[in-house]
């Protein structure tokens, strides 16, 4: 399929989706979900006895975001704390897309198709248009009189871009066909992102336990993936310290457990270490191999902090002998203000370990959200890379290089539900002297996008 092609039958899904909305209108007025309305600075209610971990009292108050409404599938908390695999989010941060009702089913749909043209200049710049973006979707009920299941689905058009993804200079990671590594690129993400299960079960009104399994899904490590992330999910461009923090929201083979108290989460994961291969259509068989440990905690709606350690057995395809471990850490800061705007910002430290070396990368990312239309989003990355000039034997000397990117985009509503978006990033970066023959003294990078995006 040609990516005209690709671009018109995503569009024409995302086009339909208010249709969909409007077949279950009744359910939506029901719950009040009024988008224009939603207080997303109020405070969650507690879950109601007997109601599976849903507070069902409180579904017919005008303007309440349901999501709000809602306790989390994994705890007796708000289902906006909940970002991608079992990571976690500020309680206080929005959640895009479709709320709907049916049975003892609550179901969520969101979606994003960008079409971009990306540009990188220098001696290693190339030039590429491109689709990219995702289409989720998650349904939730009670279980009993305290349990809570939830199934999630998530696939991208990225495959559609070829093997070999798009421009990016400075970002490094898997292969395009299974013999090179790429480097100045950005991988393309599989087709299928996600498709998980979840079941928790309430032991008090602050405490639940719970198992998640994916193939994929997302192991207990790192803050939530850059494209869930409210911080920086309307750039198009991913962070080059995608491979310190994030790369596992795509593994194939995931089983976690954990121990949810009140604001804390304690979390392991069993999974498979091996990063996706170069065949981006299909669904890899699963390996629990490695290990990964997560402790969170949002000490107010505003906060969450976590800080995990992860045991990977051979990630990578071109050196298989290879183990890995890594640390990360993270703080996430979100305030909603006005009627539609927010502000959002995440600082995190990534370090992966083998045969010896430690690499770091360091990342700080911001958004605000003054108006329905606007969004400007920023962020500064310093990582420790030895990857970018490769030698006969595999990794050559490690560099310390940077990266800043600057943008914005401007929405227009199409309809209650889906609106057009048109935006631009510039990208700064910064490698030593010992990279201006590579790179050029100054390379820098940008793109021009526009995008489809349920609301």
């Amino acid at each position: 399929m040609s990516p005209v092609m690709t671009m018109a039958c995503a569009a024409a899904l995302l086009a339909a989706a208010p249709a969909v909305a409007q077949v279950a209108t009744p359910a939506q007025q029901m719950l009040g979900m009024d988008h224009s309305k939603m207080d997303h600075g109020a405070s969650p209610p507690a879950p109601a006895a007997g109601s599976g971990g849903h507070d069902m009292s409180h579904m017919d108050m005008p303007g309440m975001d349901m999501r709000r409404a809602m306790t989390g599938a994994l705890g007796p908390y708000a289902a906006t704390r909940e970002a991608s695999g079992t990571a976690w989010q500020p309680d206080a941060s929005t959640h895009d897309g479709l709320h709907l009702a049916e049975g003892p089913w609550t179901v969520m749909v969101h979606g994003v198709l960008n079409a971009v043209y990306d540009k990188q200049e220098g001696p290693r710049g190339d030039e590429k248009g491109f689709i990219s973006g995702m289409l989720m979707a998650m349904a939730q009920r009670p279980v009993g009189e305290a349990g809570t299941l939830q199934l999630r689905a998530m696939v991208s058009p990225d495959p559609f871009m070829g093997p070999r993804g798009y421009p990016l200079l400075l970002a490094t990671g898997e292969t395009a066909d299974g013999r090179t590594p790429l480097v100045d690129r950005q991988h393309p993400h599989d087709l299928f992102m996600e498709l998980s299960a979840s079941y928790s079960r309430r032991l008090s009104a602050a405490d639940s336990v719970f198992v998640y399994a994916g193939l994929p899904g997302e192991p207990a490590f790192g803050p939530p993936a850059f494209m869930h992330r409210l911080s920086v999910m309307d750039s198009p461009e991913a962070p080059i310290s995608h491979h310190w923090l994030d790369s596992t929201h795509i593994t194939f083979g995931v089983v976690t457990a954990g121990y949810v108290h009140g604001d804390w989460k304690l979390e392991a994961s069993g999974y498979k270490g091996r990063e996706p291969d170069q065949h981006r259509y299909d669904i890899e068989a699963p390996k629990l191999d490695s290990t990964a440990v997560r402790l969170s905690w949002n000490p107010t709606t505003n906060w969450s902090l976590q800080t995990s350690w992860a045991d990977e057995k051979s990630p990578e395809e071109l050196e298989p002998d290879a183990n890995q471990r890594k640390l990360s850490a993270s703080a996430i800061y979100t305030v909603p203000f006005g009627d539609h705007g927010w502000w959002s910002t995440t600082a995190a430290w990534g370090r992966r370990s083998s045969e010896g070396v430690d690499l770091d990368a360091w990342v700080l990312e911001s958004a605000i959200k003054p108006n329905a239309a606007w969004t400007i989003f920023g962020r500064a990355e310093r990582v420790e890379n030895n990857e970018l000039i490769t030698a006969a034997s595999g990794h050559g000397p490690a560099y310390t290089v940077g990266k800043v990117s600057l943008g914005a985009v401007r929405d227009w509503p199409l309809s209650d539900h889906l609106s057009l978006g048109l935006g631009a990033l510039y990208a700064f970066d910064a490698v030593p002297s010992a990279l201006d023959a590579a790179y050029g003294r100054d390379p820098r990078g940008g793109m021009i996008f526009t995008r489809l995006k349920l609301r």
